[in-house]
């Protein structure tokens, strides 16, 4: 299937717009960023916390206005009825592009708790964005490698540590924890690197999810299990704004969170470990297929 033709001179305007765009809201959210960081009141802070979540709702709207005008983003979603601002949701995708944050932000943007995302520890550098994560609570997450940790076990488990303290700011208001459970952007490589036994995805990291179950106590009790499928093959960014994404499908499908899944101990109970990876991979086939259908 090909992409739309689109043209250079939309994507930099397209672009442009969206700098400009990101740099307003951020001023005003570093603002009341740094008032929430200077009075250290409870009540307050968490006053300020829902305002900065309203001004990045206001960025995402004003991000999907010039989705709109210029064409750029034709999304085609189901399954969003039902959906609530007060609740909290684990969102879990598949993962293809850098433009799938894009979508789920324009589906899921004052239908559901603002999404916040596990980063890398190294976007917070980057401009404007990093400083407004950060600002939001995103949790910024160091990946050591095995060969670091060979030299310095006293960094074995930060990176559990960091996700337990950001699960603890989640409990203070609704929040989506959105997932992107294969670990990293799905291409025909890492699919034959990781030795898939999907299709169209890559091998589900079941860690994580079970780590962020644990740490919320229970407190989330419905999953949307969110599919994108670019009918017109994988774009980037830069595609994105010259306007040659074709429709993007979206499904969402909601998911009761059972008890035990938060319950358990994933880390040091292998029958535990061994239920919840069964389980996930029995979501990983249904997803699976569903892609299958989703592409034809």
């Amino acid at each position: 299937m090909q992409q739309r033709s689109g043209s250079t001179l939309k994507g930099a305007v397209t672009i442009s717009l969206m700098t400009i765009n990101v740099i307003a809201w951020c001023l005003v959210l570093f603002t009341v960023a740094i008032v929430k960081f200077v009075v250290p009141l409870g009540a307050w802070r968490r006053l300020l916390s829902r305002a900065m979540t309203a001004l990045a709702e206001g960025w995402i709207g004003c991000n999907n206005a010039i989705f709109r005008v210029m064409g750029a983003l034709p999304l085609a979603p189901r399954g969003l009825e039902g959906l609530s601002t007060r609740e909290w949701y684990l969102v879990l995708s598949n993962h293809r592009s850098w433009v799938d944050i894009l979508v789920l932000q324009a589906v899921f943007n004052r239908r559901i708790p603002f999404l916040k995302f596990f980063l890398k520890q190294q976007l917070i550098w980057v401009p404007f964005l990093g400083l407004a994560w950060w600002a939001l609570d995103f949790p910024f997450m160091r990946r050591y490698t095995s060969a670091h940790l060979a030299k310095h076990p006293e960094d074995r488990g930060k990176d559990l540590q960091v996700t337990r303290r950001a699960c603890e700011k989640f409990r203070l208001i609704p929040t989506s924890v959105m997932n992107f459970v294969e670990g990293t952007r799905f291409t025909p490589a890492k699919h034959a690197a990781f030795k898939s036994p999907y299709r169209n995805l890559l091998p589900p990291r079941a860690g994580g999810v079970s780590f962020v179950l644990s740490a919320m106590g229970g407190m989330l009790h419905s999953m949307l299990d969110v599919t994108i499928a670019y009918t017109g093959g994988t774009p980037t960014l830069w595609d994105l704004c010259c306007g040659r994404v074709s429709t993007v499908r979206v499904d969402v499908q909601r998911r009761p969170i059972e008890p035990w899944l938060s319950e358990g101990d994933y880390a040091s109970d292998p029958a535990f470990r061994e239920r919840f990876q069964s389980w996930l991979g029995g979501v990983w086939s249904d997803k699976d297929a569903l892609l299958d259908r989703m592409s034809q």
